[in-house]
């Protein structure tokens, strides 16, 4: 086949080699930069040299497709002949085919179906070092499948960039990896410039993409057209951005040709781009000649990643790389997955720039400085460590190894991921408790979407019969059918219509697939939509998808917080958002099919839904739905109520008629614990209690009891323990005698001793006696009228003479004259200043030289008539 190519492309000199090594080794890696040929050439050189068909696996649809165009195109042919393929709802082969290009996940399929894969002489993995999910398994898959059944089948991993050693062990034997073949000859020259925009940019994240990015993004073009010869390659992170800077280009429309690139287009529109058109006028002049046509025009096609590797876009000169890549993430603990734009690998922009210098010299136009360049990433993340995992822990199970330790995957799964994968598809009911794959597991597989749509399917199908089912999860399925509304039964009622000619016919060769995949055990009742879930089947569209949805994604089925409002409550406990405008507004459930959570966003936004009504939630999240009767603090109060839930949404909430005494004390004290002893009845009496207790410990040691908050709560039922028996709501707590409870604290010694070591009341020298202030316990206070210490030499002790009070000596109108618990140093001392200042203003009252001697008194002397 190779001979009857006469194109001379860099990878032809060392395919001889490549044959050979294959021969000797029957395994190998081939490495050779973008544009050398080897997505074309290797092939056809291997299908001369192997008995069997040729299989070669792209990761991307339009890249397997564009393969197969492109070999068959080199060999003067149609594809379909010697050169065919294979993608998911679409196949072109024929009895003469011998190189078949199939997308790796079709390859994981028919290795699940038959691991020897009969009438394959070779497989090739094109593209291996962008590490998807997918590649990753065909890689390990046919590894073992090599090594157990097949030692005859040869396998070539293929790879634009030099990092081969990981692949060589993983294709080699143990202490003998499989040989390497380099292709070293050098690509066109590509030219670099570096064109950071004029002022700093916002980095995107999960946000959206700076529009002053996207302007410089544009006038870059605009400066390419100028400046250079040929066609030109736009490399941007989505397909938002690819209409936003088209949009920018739209003036230009009557010179050039501007065209989009992505994995959402249909198979014409992709070909479109693909498709060199006759020649077109001098770089230097865009306005268009008079009566020029569409095909004189320069070309500016606007692509996402696609574009990087196998594909061959042909007439381009020019790359302007934006910099930027798009990649998913997934938050474990929502199960909600989110697209974030970061920057480009060096790797990436490598293999970007390559497509300028595939077929003549060429220029690259870098949207970032020099220096930021060296800070990017040397290598893309691969897919296995961001990306949801419940589709791969399938894939791993149905090979019989469901921790991933056999196959020579090239990094291991992360075990958080993986966990949380195998969660998933035990409630699905697709693997056992050890992992293994069971018999549904094996029917969710067989249908070849996500578990999740699988299971809707396959359930969905009895409810809402097989047709309207397929067509649903054939819609969430094929994501370049979702388009930009949020109202999927809209969307499901345009692709019926043929509103999108092309989007139809793919939708419908899914539906076919879906249909084709049920087990052929589905009654034809079933399958015509009159199954025997008759009321069902009488839903509304709308109804219908949101069951299906509600199937897969439980956990996303929401309420809305609040009637006419565009904020929900998603069954999962994480709050979701319509956007603005949204057709979807006031419905008051939705089945959520697609969300998305930006890092650090209180809520997530919902990008695909439907309205369904609370019968319908009911029905879809069955699992979800669960009866509780509560008791417990709540509101600052005891609450007890019966509530049925759906997951994290109430759906009744009514109170409990007799709940159980002892739950009802429990939660009075979890209520006492949460908001503290502030809910007792604190009486003046019990607040002394508190202070002598807590004086005691202080000066007679820990033997006494501790009365600190921490304390009391952490023994709140020792000590109150009979008090709460009783209690069933927050106003008993105030009605227990607090006093009486802390002296359970005490033992029979100390509650006989307390009035003795800390005395409530002490007696003065005139006969009052005078409460023992024991707020501060390291300095207990009595607060009394000077004249009634007359006679005292000195301060009182208690606690058996170890602590004096704190004297706060009082004039006759009861103001701290002196604060002292030396009370002798204070006559011979302080008085005598106090008694000067003090007995012209208070006559009536004595105010004796020495007052240790002097008779004390409560009153003032009487007046004289």
């Amino acid at each position: 086949m190779l001979s009857d190519v006469p194109l001379d492309l860099p990878v032809r000199p060392v395919l001889p080699a490549l044959v050979e090594a294959l021969r000797t080794a029957g395994s190998g890696v081939l490495v050779a930069p973008p544009g050398t040929g080897k997505t074309t050439l290797a092939p056809l050189a291997v299908a001369d040299a192997v008995a069997g068909r040729v299989v070669i696996a792209q990761p991307r649809r339009v890249a397997a497709r564009a393969a197969a165009h492109r070999m068959a195109a080199l060999l003067g042919e149609r594809v379909g002949g010697r050169v065919g393929y294979a993608v998911r709802g679409e196949r072109r082969v024929g009895p003469d085919t011998r190189v078949e290009v199939v997308t790796t996940g079709l390859l994981v399929r028919r290795l699940h179906r038959d691991p020897e894969l009969p009438g394959v002489g070779a497989v090739l993995l094109d593209e291996c070092h962008e590490r998807q999910l997918d590649a990753d398994l065909a890689l390990a898959f046919t590894v073992e499948a090599r090594g157990t059944l097949r030692p005859d089948l040869w396998l070539l991993a293929m790879s634009a960039t030099p990092q081969a050693d990981r692949f060589a062990a993983l294709l080699g034997v143990p202490d003998r990896p499989a040989p390497v073949v380099r292709a070293e000859a050098a690509l066109h020259p590509v030219t670099r410039i570096w064109a950071p925009p004029p002022r700093p940019v916002a980095t995107p994240g999960a946000g959206r993409v700076d529009p002053a990015l996207l302007d410089h993004v544009a006038a870059t073009v605009r400066r390419a057209l100028r400046e250079q010869d040929g066609d030109v390659l736009v490399f941007l992170p989505g397909a938002g951005e690819i209409a936003a800077v088209a949009a920018r280009l739209a003036d230009l429309r009557d010179a050039v040709a501007v065209l989009p690139l992505h994995g959402r287009l249909s198979g014409a529109a992709q070909d479109a781009a693909l498709r060199l058109t006759p020649p077109r006028p001098d770089a230097s002049n865009l306005a268009p000649a008079a009566g020029s046509v569409a095909a004189d025009r320069r070309r500016v096609v606007l692509a996402t990643a696609v574009a990087e590797s196998s594909l061959t876009v042909p007439g381009v000169r020019v790359v302007v790389d934006a910099g930027l890549s798009r990649v998913s993430r997934t938050d474990l603990a929502r199960g909600l997955g989110a697209l974030v734009t970061v920057p480009v690998s060096r790797a990436a922009a490598t293999q970007r720039a390559g497509r300028a210098g595939r077929e003549a010299p060429g220029t690259v136009y870098r949207c970032w400085s020099e220096a930021t360049h060296a800070r990017l990433a040397p290598q893309p993340e691969p897919e296995i460590a961001t990306a949801d995992l419940t589709g791969f822990a399938l894939e791993l199970a149905a090979w019989g190894d469901p921790d991933g330790t056999g196959p020579g995957l090239p990094d291991p799964p992360p075990p958080a991921a993986l966990t949380v994968a195998r969660e998933t598809l035990t409630t699905l009911g697709a693997v056992d408790a050890d992992g293994r794959i069971t018999a549904r597991g094996q029917a969710i597989a067989a249908v070849g979407a996500h578990p999740r749509l699988a299971r809707a399917l396959l359930d969905g199908a009895e409810r809402v019969g097989t047709d309207r089912a397929a067509e649903v999860v054939a819609l969430l399925a094929e994501e370049t059918l979702t388009g930009t509304g949020d109202d999927l039964t809209a969307l499901w009622r345009r692709l019926r219509g043929g509103a999108d000619p092309a989007a139809t016919a793919r939708w419908r060769a899914e539906v076919r697939r879906l249909r084709a995949a049920l087990p052929t055990g589905v009654p034809q009742s079933v399958r015509d939509g009159r199954g025997p879930a008759a009321n069902s089947d009488r839903l509304p569209d709308d109804l219908a998808a949101g069951l299906l949805v509600g199937l897969a994604y439980p956990e996303r089925l929401a309420r809305a917080r609040r009637a006419g409002g565009s904020t929900y409550l998603m069954a999962g406990g994480t709050a979701a958002e319509l956007a603005a405008g949204s057709q979807l507004v006031g419905s008051a459930w939705l089945a959520v099919a697609v969300a998305d959570r930006s890092p650090g966003a209180p809520t997530a936004r919902v990008r695909l839904a439907t309205p369904v009504d609370e019968a319908t939630a009911r029905e879809a999240g069955g699992p979800l739905l669960r009866t509780d009767r509560e008791v417990g603090w709540a509101g600052g109060d005891v609450v007890a109520r019966e509530v049925v839930r759906l997951g994290a949404i109430e759906l009744v909430d009514r109170p409990l008629a007799a709940p159980d005494s002892a739950r009802l004390a429990e939660a009075v004290l979890s209520g006492l614990r949460q908001a503290g002893l502030g809910l007792l009845g604190w009486t003046p009496e019990a607040t002394a209690l508190r202070r002598r207790l807590a004086f005691c410990r202080q000066a007679l040691g820990e033997d006494w009891p501790d009365v600190s908050d921490p304390a009391l709560l952490a023994d709140v039922a020792g000590w109150l323990g009979p008090d709460l028996a009783g209690a069933r709501r927050r106003a008993d707590l105030g009605r227990i005698d607090v006093a009486v409870a802390l002296r359970r604290l005490l033992d029979w010694r100390q509650a006989a001793r307390l009035d003795e070591l800390a005395p409530e009341r002490l007696a003065v020298p005139s006969g009052s006696r005078i409460r023992v202030d024991y707020a501060d316990p390291a300095a207990p206070v009595l607060a009394v009228k000077l004249q009634e210490t007359f006679g005292w030499r000195n301060a009182p002790r208690i606690a058996d003479g170890r602590v004096p009070v704190l004297l706060h000596l009082l004039s006759p109108a009861g103001r701290p004259v002196a604060v002292t618990a030396d009370l002798a140093s204070f006559w011979r001392v302080g008085y005598p200043q106090v008694r000067a200042e003090l007995r012209g203003r208070y006559p009536r009252h004595p105010w004796p030289e020495d007052p240790t001697t002097a008779e004390p008194t409560r009153r003032a002397t009487p007046r004289r008539r």
